[in-house]
């Protein structure tokens, strides 16, 4: 009756990518530049994710 790993592995992935969008939505990038970051970590969660970290718009800060 546990949690199996590939589903806390899932969760831990929308989490992140919920965070993620969060953060690219708080970012000083345009509207359209963060249309295109959420789409891109919507559409592939973990690669867009892993992309976002190296090379997306920060937070304002």
């Amino acid at each position: 009756m546990g949690i199996e790993v590939g589903g806390l592995i899932g969760l831990l992935v929308l989490i992140a990518d919920v965070w993620a969008i969060v953060n690219v939505f708080s970012s000083n990038a345009s509207v359209g530049a963060k249309v295109l970051w959420s789409v891109l970590i919507l559409l592939l969660p973990v690669i867009g994710l892993l992309i976002w970290l190296l090379a997306g718009p920060r937070a304002a800060g």
